[in-house]
């Protein structure tokens, strides 16, 4: 594949081109790995010049409402002149590694916008296929203009802690009615967040609002429990993705945030993230060498059957087929 025309089209602004290259980059063919390492570098090298994008992790529980706050923050970032990238990770299917890739349909006003770009992404079924896919598209977004990414995470659970790895500002989006502050801390998302939300306060019902305005009180409650002293304590506001309500809010928050970190702060933390995503680059390679070993196909449908018998224990047969590998 002919690098070249990618980065010309990249650099120009290309719609096209930029969603080539995120194709690329997210591919998992080997012939695509020499072109995605090339097209990378050359932004690596780009990227030294330029102030860094504003990048931001959105999650919360599914109907929490995350792509109907991302599109309002869009309009209101477009509107004030940003560009704005936003990366919807869709999860993979275990059994047939099908995604349904369907969060742009609900974001139909800000996908048409010029300064937008949506691109929804397979998690590719694993941890490291949300690590390496997204933060290499994240790249290549920045590459083409766009001073805001915003990721769209697939919802509660680990892969939050692998996005929150790869980005400025996590925020947490919440609803009323979902728990105490002992629910709050179980959930373990209130040691990652940056900024905390509570959606679906719509100031045009005063009973809904009221039960937001709690549920935020209960979670500063339960940070306080959690974070205790922390150099930076995670701000609870509310607002209503559907209306627009306090959004702006919500986006100064994350502002304060990134001026709490300075530059240099988000120099280093950016620094570590790439450390860490070398270590989740290298986890991903190895378990495709393995997968895709002679001698491990060799002996796999043994082992398989070994412990579908009931005749080996996992780690026996773990074992057997890290001995074909290493053997090889």
């Amino acid at each position: 594949m002919d690098v070249a025309p990618l980065l010309e089209g990249l650099r120009a602004g290309r719609r096209a081109q930029m969603a080539r290259a995120i194709t690329l980059v997210e591919s998992t063919a080997p012939r695509h790995r020499e072109a995605a390492r090339e097209l990378l570098t050359a932004l690596a090298a780009d990227a030294a010049g330029r102030a860094p994008a504003v990048r931001v992790g959105i999650s919360g529980v599914p109907g929490v409402g995350k792509s109907t706050f991302i599109e309002s923050l869009g309009g209101l970032l477009t509107a004030a002149g940003h560009k704005v990238g936003v990366l919807a990770v869709d999860p993979s299917s275990v059994r047939t590694g099908g995604s349904v890739l369907g969060d742009k349909t609900r974001m139909a006003t800000l996908s048409a916008h010029p300064n937008a770009f949506i691109r929804p992404s397979p998690s590719a079924g694993t941890l490291g296929g949300v690590a390496r896919a997204t933060t290499q598209a994240m790249s290549v977004l920045e590459a083409g203009g766009y001073d805001v990414v915003l990721v769209e995470t697939v919802g509660v659970g680990q892969s939050e802690v692998t996005v929150a790895g790869m980005v400025d500002t996590f925020l947490f989006l919440t609803l009323a009615r979902t728990g105490d502050q002992l629910q709050g801390i179980k959930k373990g998302i209130l040691e990652l967040a940056d900024v905390i939300a509570v959606n679906k306060a719509d100031p045009s019902d005063p009973a809904r609002e009221q039960e937001a305005r709690v549920a935020a009180r209960d979670l500063a409650g339960a940070l306080r429990m959690v974070r205790g002293h922390a150099e930076w304590a995670p701000p609870v506001v509310t607002c209503s993705g559907l209306t627009g309500a306090r959004v702006d809010e919500v986006w100064e928050q994350v502002l304060m945030h990134r001026a709490h970190l300075g530059d240099d702060g988000i120099a280093r933390k950016r620094a570590e993230q790439q450390l860490e995503f070398t270590w989740a680059l290298v986890r991903d390679e190895l378990d495709q060498r393995l997968r895709h070993n002679a001698a491990v196909k060799a002996v796999s449908a043994e082992v398989r059957a070994g412990v579908l018998a009931g005749e080996l224990t996992a780690p026996l047969a773990a074992d057997r087929l890290l001995a074909a590998y290493d053997a090889e």
